[in-house]
């Protein structure tokens, strides 16, 4: 049996989260029509809302349905349509903005390696700094000391990549004074620190003796007398570097053409013949290195003036030698060749070990003005005996002067 309506209602209410609910109960009354009483959902009906399609299974059906509907009575003219009833439409949901993803350099393709990989510092590879890194395995590494350092940067200029070929001229008023030692010393340096191998002239007129101080005498001996003679005599017929070469002698990585040993046609060598020679060392080499002998008026001089691209000006570690430098720059100034003079470096060769009782700063000033730089080779046996000249047997001194000068030079390449 059902339970009373109030019963349900009080139960219904006892749920507040269910909506208030209204039952209908059919009752006979006695006089035999039907009542109908009980609960149901409070919901109040628009007058105005039309039936619900019907839903059909068919095209048909539902064709059908929609005829009876327009046919059903029109709402009186005074009173307007109301619209159709339609769910309630659920409110839209929020679209979350899109934002514009920020913007991100692109790579770059040719960025180099090194960007990636952590810079390591440098190591030291000499003195106690270097004895120190190698015994603890790399461990402790206390970098380059300052000389090192030094050292690096000498070797760092004079290894720069040149465009084209250079000409550097070797002279002196006097003879003796390390002209020819300082070429052989140089031209090795640069042999030893550059990735092209350079090339030493022998234009002494006066049998100069360059390729002897490069190989040392014996072995110049025992090898055919290849002279700048004999390529001045089949030049039109070198085209390459191998036949060059035949006419040529190697110390290492330094290349050299010996000069004329007949005194009867060592001063025969000319401006035009010299300018030859040089066009054709040109081809095959970026450093040049020409001995022009004593003095700065023989036949070839003017030649080789012409095509100095820079000049080392060679002088004896004194007062004197200072003074013969002196008058080679006002010489070579008051003959057109005043930026020669002005980018001039002079040597001074400590040959008969003075150097200790010479004032270095009064020829430093007797100078001023007048060269690019002044560089001093300290007294040593390996260049003062005028035999075989090594870079293995000058003393530490000996080869960094000659880096300088080597440096020096190649800063002069413009």
């Amino acid at each position: 049996m059902p339970k009373p309506a109030d019963n349900r209602l009080a139960d219904a209410g006892a749920d507040e989260e269910q909506p208030e609910l209204r039952r209908r109960f059919r009752r006979r009354n006695a006089d035999g029509s039907d009542a109908w009483t009980g609960t149901f959902p409070a919901v109040t009906p628009e007058p105005t809302a039309p039936p619900l399609p019907v839903r059909s299974s068919s095209w048909a059906e539902a064709a059908a349905a929609a005829d009876a509907l327009s046919d059903a009575a029109p709402a009186p003219a005074s009173t307007p349509a109301a619209p159709s009833r339609r769910p309630a439409a659920a409110p839209p949901s929020r679209v979350p903005e899109i934002l514009p993803e920020p913007e991100v350099p692109e790579a770059d393709a040719t960025a180099l390696p090194t960007s990636f990989v952590r810079e390591q510092k440098p190591r030291p590879k000499k003195g106690f700094r270097g004895f120190l890194y190698r015994a603890t395995g790399g461990a402790w590494n206390l970098g380059p000391s300052a000389l090192e350092r030094e050292e690096d940067e000498l070797a760092r200029r004079i290894s720069r990549q040149l465009q084209g070929s250079f000409n550097t001229a070797v002279l002196s008023l006097k003879g003796g004074i390390g002209k020819t030692s300082t070429t052989v010393g140089v031209g090795l340096t640069l042999a030893e620190f550059r990735g092209d191998p350079p090339c030493a002239i022998d234009a002494n007129p006066d049998s100069g003796d360059l390729v002897e101080r490069a190989l040392g005498e014996g072995i110049y001996q025992k090898t055919t007398p290849r002279t700048i003679t004999d390529l001045l005599r089949n030049i039109d017929s070198v085209d390459s570097l191998t036949e060059l070469s035949r006419y040529m002698h190697h110390s290492g990585r330094l290349h050299l053409i010996a000069g004329e040993q007949d005194p009867e046609v060592s001063d025969s060598l000319t401006a035009e013949e010299y300018l030859r020679i040089r066009k054709l060392i040109s081809s095959y080499y970026s450093v040049a290195l020409t001995d022009c002998g004593t003095g700065v008026t023989h036949n070839a001089m003017k030649g080789i003036l012409q095509s100095a691209d820079n000049l080392i000006i060679a002088a004896g570690y004194a007062v004197s030698g200072a003074k013969r430098a002196r008058s080679t720059l006002q010489w070579l100034a008051g003959h057109g060749y005043e930026d020669l003079a002005r980018n001039a470096i002079v040597v001074i060769t400590d040959k008969d070990e003075v150097s200790n009782r010479v004032d270095k700063d009064a020829i430093e000033e007797h100078l001023a003005g007048m060269c690019r730089q002044l560089i001093a080779v300290p007294h040593d046996r390996g260049v003062a005996d005028g035999d075989l000249v090594t870079l293995d047997h000058l003393k530490p001194e000996t080869r960094r002067a000659y880096k300088e000068i080597a440096a020096a030079i190649v800063d002069g390449y413009r």
